[in-house]
Order: structure tokens, then sequence, then C-alpha cells
């Protein structure tokens, strides 16, 4: 379960004593920080490295090629982009990562310590998930989303147009486009 959800769509202004009073402005610095402390755990789980296995790191990138799939040992992507879109999908340590875009969209996927990141976007989408560590993360964008999810080990994190969701420790999700997120840790 979330230990800290927000939503920014809500109305942003309440009174008090009498006048009115913006929330904006805090909501923007619980977002930072909350932003801040995702980044840190990625930083953090980066150095402290996820998994025991020893696999060569894969990158795969459409365009140029329509679908590109690599394996190396135990580490695998794909990344396939149609129309206009933009993949890339990377991989160490028996990651697998998976990125499908289409319209003009942009996917973003790493995996490495067993972990397991999947991202498809279109329509002007941006899409960005990573497993580090052996945890599982989806993120979905579509009519100009911006979606981010990060999981660590044993943690899943989900973020799409339906909102987002966060399973276990260690995981980050957020919409940028409606304001929703969540942290658990």
């Amino acid at each position: 379960m979330p230990l800290i959800s927000s939503v920014w769509f809500r109305r942003s202004s309440s009174r008090v004593n009498g006048s009115t009073s913006s929330r904006l402005g805090g909501r923007l610095a619980r977002t930072g920080a909350v932003v801040t402390a995702g980044m840190g755990l990625v930083a953090g789980l980066a150095l402290a490295g996820g998994g025991v296995a020893s696999a060569a790191p894969v990158t795969c990138v459409s365009p140029p090629l329509v679908n590109d799939i690599q394996v190396s040992d135990t580490a695998s992507c794909g990344a396939q982009a149609v129309g206009a879109g933009r993949s890339q999908a990377g991989a160490m340590e028996s990651g697998t990562a998976v990125s499908v875009s289409a319209d003009n969209s942009y996917t973003n996927t790493y995996a490495n310590g067993f972990g397991t990141a999947l991202g498809a976007s279109r329509g002007n989408g941006q899409a960005h998930a990573y497993a580090l560590g052996g945890g599982i993360a989806r993120a979905g964008a579509a009519d100009g989303n911006f979606t981010v999810a990060i999981a660590g080990w044993g943690a899943g994190a989900t973020a799409d147009a339906n909102g987002v969701n966060c399973m276990g420790n260690l995981s980050f999700a957020v919409n940028f486009t409606n304001g929703q997120f969540c942290l658990a840790g």
C-alpha cells in the first residue's frame, strides 16, 4: 500500500481566516521531495547492485531497426518503434527490458538483477520504466501523458493513464500529466 499518494487535479485553494490561500506551492514542494527521494532510491540501488548473475549489458534501440532484440547470457531486451515512435531498452545481470512505441512517442526501459521493465507509449506519450535488483516496473503513456515507474528488489510499480500503483518496499510511480504519484518504502 502506498505510503504517500496525491492527486494534483483536486481544487488547490481553500479558505483560511476569510482569505484564499494557494496550496500549489506546498504540493509542488511535496512532489519535488518525492521525486528527489525516488531519484535517490534509484541512485542508491544502482550503486549497490541488485543481482548475483553477471551478464554483459545489452541495449536495444528502435529506430534504426523496426524491432531490435538482443540477448547476452541471461540479460535480454527488445525495442520496437512504429511510425515516428522511438524506443530504447537496456538490461544486464539477468534483467529483461521491453519498450514499444508508436505515433511520435518515446519509451525507455532498463532492468538489472532479475528485474523486469515494460514500457509502451503512443500519441506523443513518454513512458519510462526502471526495474532495479529484481523489481517489476510497468509504464504506459498515451495522448501526451508522461509516466515513470521505478521498482527495487521485490517491489512492483505501475504508472499509466489509469493511475499509479506501488507494491512492496522500494517502489515509486508518477504520472506527471494528472499529478498522481505513489512511493512505498
